[in-house]
């Protein structure tokens, strides 16, 4: 089963046993970071430490981590070999980084004032975890990094890089496999949004520990998921190397609310499946080395992925079928492996139309105008215009909008601030509303909405957006981009699966996951 250490990091000795306490509540194990106390601090925490040591509910790590390797502060070699060996702590655990583990098994270290306990066995090595952090990126040399870790006594090695792209995951769960080979207990972790996979796949590929913070505020390394969120998002004690892996590509990923919403679908209908987040920088490389069945290098059972912005075009030359109506669209937002084959479809303009004529009703003949010319209006607009409706494109841009219906059939016009009173139904396509700093704008007003039917916004969070408060005023209808966002997971849900999932289930995913981004 998946062991998930959280970091304490606090800056006073006084608040240690209270957060290890709540730490407690959520941790297979629990790292004190004593880097955050000050060296004050530090120095007075004896008796706090001591005490948390011997009325432990979960294993301790300690660590004392200088800043080159991601510590709160500069802490010299000197000086963290000095609380090595001076401070007799009984954990479960030591995290030494690489150049100490080294140092503390040197037969003698000249110049140093710490000589006189150099070459004694201070060191549990049993009980020692190895450790090596790089922040920037994946170094060129880290099969000889790991060599080089594994010429230590450690018993168990660790490794966490940046990773820039999912890609970057690769040689990480290379090494994982090495280690297993060799016998080794090892850790092996990518850094940010791109490493994500590895802090859920990893204990299921070996890894000794996986890390998590004890809420959102806490997290001490970036990427950095909650304790809770991988055990009741991505249920990481039941993933085994027989779990079918599905994902989310594009970049960003983070903000996505996929994951928690086919995770629990996948969860509600009993699936040995896991959906992830994969931070894709290089759509084209990613489908090679990851995920085509031909040539990918991760050993893994993946079953399929989501596509996001900005992949939903590129990644239609990597693929070796494709739905017409993916190609009439020019877009892809869903791939299934199958038959050693990665075949695509998009889902996005079945969602929006179905939501849409669960409320409206027939669609043929109906004055739509749709607001925007980016990705989401060419689905948009495609679907409208198989259904019958008579669309028209508004846009800043005259040239895009004008493309766009010319591809589809559609009128056009420049975006200005008229009424829509010509239009039974206006769809918002543009990012306009959404929370952050666009989320006080709005692409029409209760004024120019007082004609319209219905008011249909792509937006899904905040949940109720200006534009839909606009609406509400003038008396329209009105559809959330919850109900596109739903429809389309739907749809991919039976592609993946050839099931039909818990909607409710679903959706009610969707709507803890916007509670906890409000």
């Amino acid at each position: 089963m998946a062991k998930i250490c959280v970091p304490v990091c606090v800056s006073r000795a006084s608040e240690l046993a209270d957060a290890v306490s709540r730490a407690s509540e959520v941790a297979d194990v629990i790292e004190l970071r004593l880097d955050y106390l000050s060296d004050f601090e530090l120095n007075h925490a004896g008796d706090e430490i001591r005490k948390i040591l011997s009325s432990r509910e979960r294993p301790i790590i300690l660590t004392l981590r200088p800043a080159e390797y991601g510590g709160a502060r500069p802490i010299s070699a000197d000086d963290r070999l000095f609380f090595r060996v001076h401070h007799p702590y009984q954990p479960d655990f030591w995290d030494l980084e690489v150049d100490l583990a080294l140092i503390l098994q040197q037969p003698q270290r000249e110049g140093s004032d710490v000589n006189e306990i150099v070459g004694q066995e201070v060191c549990p090595w049993n009980r020692t975890i190895c450790s090596f952090h790089d922040f920037v990126g994946i170094p060129s040399d880290l099969d000889q990094i790991y060599e080089r870790m594994a010429g230590t006594k450690s018993q168990i090695l660790k490794i966490a890089v940046q990773a820039d792209d999912a890609v970057d995951c690769l040689p990480l769960f290379k090494l994982l496999e090495r280690a297993r080979v060799e016998g080794r207990e090892m850790i092996a972790i990518g850094m940010g949004e791109a490493g994500v996979m590895t802090r859920i796949l990893g204990p299921s590929r070996g890894s000794f520990l996986t890390y998590a913070s004890l809420d959102g505020d806490s997290g001490n390394a970036p990427g950095q998921l909650t304790a809770q969120e991988l055990r009741d998002v991505y249920r990481i004690d039941q993933i085994d190397l027989h779990t079918q892996v599905i994902g989310i590509m594009g970049r960003p990923v983070s903000h996505s609310l996929s994951p928690r919403i086919h995770n629990a679908a996948f969860g509600a209908g009993g699936l040995n499946a896991v959906y992830l987040p994969f931070e894709v920088r290089d759509a084209l490389q990613f489908i090679r080395r990851m995920a085509h069945p031909k040539t990918r290098e991760l050993d893994w059972k993946l079953g399929g992925l989501s596509v996001t912005a900005p992949h939903k075009s590129t990644v239609m030359q990597a693929l070796d079928w494709i739905e017409p109506a993916a190609k009439e669209i020019g877009a892809v937002n869903t791939i299934v492996a199958r038959d050693d084959q990665l075949r695509g479809y998009n889902t996005d303009a079945a969602g929006f139309i179905s939501s849409l004529r669960n409320v409206f009703g027939s669609l043929k003949g109906a004055r739509c105008a749709i607001i925007g010319a980016g990705g989401a209006a060419r689905a948009c607009s495609w679907a409208l215009s198989e259904q019958g409706a008579d669309v028209t494109i508004l846009a800043r841009d005259i040239k895009k909008a004008q493309s766009l219906a010319d591809r589809f059939g559609a009128k056009c016009r420049e975006l200005s601030g008229s009424a829509y009173g010509d239009f039974d139904v206006v769809v918002n396509a543009t990012p306009l509303g959404t929370r952050g700093q666009l989320e006080n704008e709005t692409p029409a007003t209760a004024e120019q909405l007082s004609e319209v039917r219905l008011a249909y916004d792509l937006v899904y969070n905040p949940i109720e957006t200006r534009f839909i408060r606009e609406a509400r005023a003038a008396g329209c209808d009105v559809l959330g981009g919850i109900e596109m966002l739903l429809a389309q997971a739907i749809e991919q849900f039976k592609l993946w699966t050839g099931r039909d999932p818990d909607i409710e289930v679903m959706r009610t995913a969707a709507l803890r996951g916007l509670s906890r981004k409000a």
